[in-house]
């Protein structure tokens, strides 16, 4: 943490916003504690002093954090990540500090994809205590998903320019006062809040993949990319099922934000073990700690005239004008437009289908508590197969591994219509089949995109690619919003087209990446 913040001496000011984050969130807990002989039924409750000056103290710690986090000379920033490329050599042997670096991002993504996976859970609950429409309820998750877009593209951005680390930890505070959700006595603070939540989630995918696909040895990157993102994905929905199981039956729906304190503080303590980019570290003149970096992790730098010693630059032509418009350029719009569907396709799913999954399994006869053990036991079974897609990926190939997945998961699909046409199928393994697929997919989507991007656009590609598997989402819910959410078997319909497509463009269009040099992908694009 001192890494990032060293250069304006302002670890106590950072320190000092985590803290006051953290009280603010503490001052929201008497008001939960008073609903407690009515199940947590805070509805209707006006908000006591206490609150006020905790949502206060919110607002003042995180903006103390992004004081302490975010750089002065920003222009200088932006010209330097232009010509400064950072990669892992092809035969450098993985060490001690790969292995940490990935238990410590599976834990991440475990919490980030925890937060929206946990909507599906709340929905029951909090449609049934504010005593509103399922129309009218929907605007929780669109306001999380919106959030999760902005954040995604805007995190993506500022990880190319202030950091990975940096990104990581403003994210961790934002969970942390978000989860004061949980204590909200109305369905507007509720919205409000779940914006806030989605806008902080949305930032970890795409810095998490940016800083693997920079740190791992190229012959080891495809497994350990996928290997990440996909226990991290299925260890979140497990969590969010498991939790709701284990939880919700005695605390109330509003349990699952406020998980976000514990989480979110765990996530800040894990952060202190991730190193910062050297990339970024070299942009902001800190040469010695990059190098430093570097010889853990086995990387090379290259860069633009620099006489360090220490440090071997060459020269790299880089793009002078990187821009989100770099994404649909001539030699990547096939790219963009075929990774943009399947992401469309897996968040209509993930925020859809899953969604709606638990109101419909309990309008048909389930118990709330039997919806979710049912889920959590398919995330279970579905846990396992993660090893196996890494395996597909870095062995066999990137671009067919992500064409299978995706046709996995519409075979999901196809398995929830038959299921409402009455055809007799376990739901274990029809649920384990789904997760599998979007699992996988989601383990695969965005570090195919990360190695698929030259670096000056990596973060915000990657982030892109995060936003439109929210998009997805809020396309779902925003049916859900005009009352005109179709049956299961219809959205099931409606999410199989995407992935079709997408899959038929990825086939046409992307290029296979296994074990490629990601200096070759800036120089063919350069």
């Amino acid at each position: 943490m001192t890494q990032v913040l060293r250069d304006r001496s302002n670890v106590w000011i950072f320190a000092t916003g985590a803290a006051a984050v953290t009280l603010g969130v503490l001052l929201h807990l008497p008001m939960f504690w008073m609903g407690r002989m009515d199940h947590f039924r805070l509805s209707g409750m006006a908000m006591d002093s206490g609150m006020l000056a905790g949502m206060g103290l919110i607002v003042a710690g995180i903006a103390m954090a992004c004081y302490g986090m975010l750089p002065k000379n920003v222009a200088e920033q932006i010209h330097a990540s232009r010509h400064i490329s950072v990669a892992a050599p092809e035969d450098a042997a993985l060490s001690p500090a790969h292995f940490r670096l990935m238990f410590v991002l599976v834990i991440a993504l475990v919490i980030d994809v925890m937060k929206p996976a946990s909507l599906g859970f709340v929905m029951p609950g909090l449609t049934a205590e504010y005593g509103v429409a399922k129309a009218t309820g929907a605007l929780v998750p669109f306001a999380a998903l919106t959030g999760t877009v902005i954040g995604s593209i805007l995190w993506g951005m500022a990880a190319d320019v202030y950091g990975r680390k940096a990104s990581i930890l403003l994210s961790a505070m934002m969970f942390v006062g978000t989860s004061i959700c949980g204590a909200m006595p109305s369905l507007a603070w509720n919205v409000v809040m779940c914006f806030l939540m989605g806008a902080a989630a949305g930032g970890m995918l795409p810095v998490t993949y940016a800083l693997l696909a920079e740190t791992m040895p190229s012959r080891h990157r495809g497994w350990a990319l996928v290997l990440v993102g996909g226990l991290g994905a299925s260890g979140g929905y497990f969590a969010a099922s498991g939790f709701s199981a284990w939880l919700e039956p005695v605390w109330s729906w509003r349990i699952l934000w406020l998980l976000n304190l514990p989480t979110g503080l765990f996530l800040l303590l894990l952060a202190t073990q991730i190193p910062e980019s050297a990339k970024y570290l070299l942009a902001r003149g800190r040469r010695a700690e990059a190098q430093a970096v570097m010889r853990q992790f086995g990387t090379e730098s290259h860069g633009h005239g620099s006489e360090e010693e220490d440090v071997d630059f060459t020269p790299v032509h880089a793009a002078e004008n990187a821009s989100v418009g770099g994404l649909w350029s001539h030699g990547m719009v096939g790219t963009t437009l075929a990774l943009s569907l399947l992401a469309l396709g897996w968040g209509f799913i993930n925020f859809g289908v899953l969604l709606w999954l638990p109101a419909d399994l309990v309008a048909n006869g389930v118990s709330l508590a039997g919806a979710s053990g049912l889920i959590a036991k398919s995330a279970l079974i579905a846990v396992p197969t993660v090893v196996l897609v890494a395996l597909l990926y870095s062995r066999w190939s990137t671009k067919f591994s992500l064409i299978v997945v995706a046709l996995v998961a519409a075979v999901g699909l196809l398995g929830i219509i038959a299921i409402k046409a009455d055809v007799a199928i376990s739901p274990v393994i029809l649920l384990a089949a789904l997760i599998v697929g979007t699992n996988a997919l989601l383990a695969i989507i965005l570090p195919y995109a990360a190695e698929s991007y030259p670096l000056h656009i990596r973060g915000r590609a990657t982030g892109w690619i995060a936003a439109c598997t929210k998009a997805g989402g809020l396309a779902a819910q925003a049916l859900g919003i005009a009352a005109l959410v179709p049956p299961l078997g219809v959205a099931a319909t409606m999410a199989v087209v995407p992935m079709l497509i997408g899959a038929a463009l990825t086939l046409r269009y992307c290029r296979e990446t296994r074990g490629i040099d990601l200096r070759q992908v800036d120089a063919v694009h350069a």
